[in-house]
């Protein structure tokens, strides 16, 4: 199979996984609630863009059958507000919570808003973060949806993308996994500084279910 036809191949059984999840998220009626109690380390998940808690609800049931407390952050709802929105609302819930020796596991723009909280005063609340096809680097697609301001934010040129970039104290605390094709970040999501972990596979969604994910959570918080 050429590069060509395996990327595609990818993308297809990307979007299909993307589909069947935002489907069943959009009938799930769990209680976010369910997932509070364990004994384990806290995992606070922080979803992508367009996407609510329930579409990484494969993650959250795994963690908390570990012992984990898994905390949703129903304030995030569709995550399209601005980064440093977003990241004052996880900063607020773990002061309010009382949260720390925190671990996140982020998926794409996630990512974005846990290395934001991870650099901010709240930072040493949280043992690290496993950042999952997140756009550290900025998105050069993000160029081609100028009538999106949602998706704009993913620009390389952002000042958001660009002043992250500059905050590399926290980049060690940071596991950054990703695909060897993503539909959406052609330039991966490798960090200068994390521990980068490349996948044998392509995706920018369906890598979520991918073992390593689960593995590299439970390295860090166990």
């Amino acid at each position: 199979m050429s590069p060509l036809s395996r990327d595609l191949a990818w993308w297809v059984r990307d979007y299909a996984y993307a589909l069947a999840w935002q489907t069943r998220a959009a009938f799930s009626r769990t209680d976010p609630r369910v997932f509070a109690s364990g004994d384990g380390t806290p995992i606070v998940v922080l979803p992508g863009v367009y996407e609510t808690w329930r579409f990484l609800q494969p993650l959250l049931t795994t963690l908390h059958d570990r012992g984990h407390p898994v905390h949703v952050i129903d304030l995030l709802r569709r995550n399209r507000r601005p980064v440093p929105e977003m990241a004052e609302r996880v900063r607020e819930y773990l002061v309010d919570h009382d949260l720390s020796g925190v671990v996140l596991v982020a998926h794409s723009k996630g990512g974005l808003i846990g290395k934001l909280v991870l650099a901010s005063p709240e930072g040493h609340r949280i043992r690290g973060m496993v950042a999952v096809a997140t756009p550290f680097g900025g998105s050069s697609y993000a160029r081609l949806v100028p009538l999106a301001p949602t998706l704009r934010i993913f620009s390389p040129r952002d000042a958001t993308i660009l002043a992250l970039a500059r905050e590399t104290t926290v980049n060690g605390r940071i596991v950054s996994i990703y695909g060897q094709f993503d539909p959406h970040i052609p330039q991966r999501s490798a960090l200068d500084g994390a521990k980068n972990v490349e996948l044998d596979t392509g995706g920018h969604f369906r890598i979520l279910a991918h073992p390593r994910v689960i593995a590299e959570v439970v390295a860090l918080a166990e």
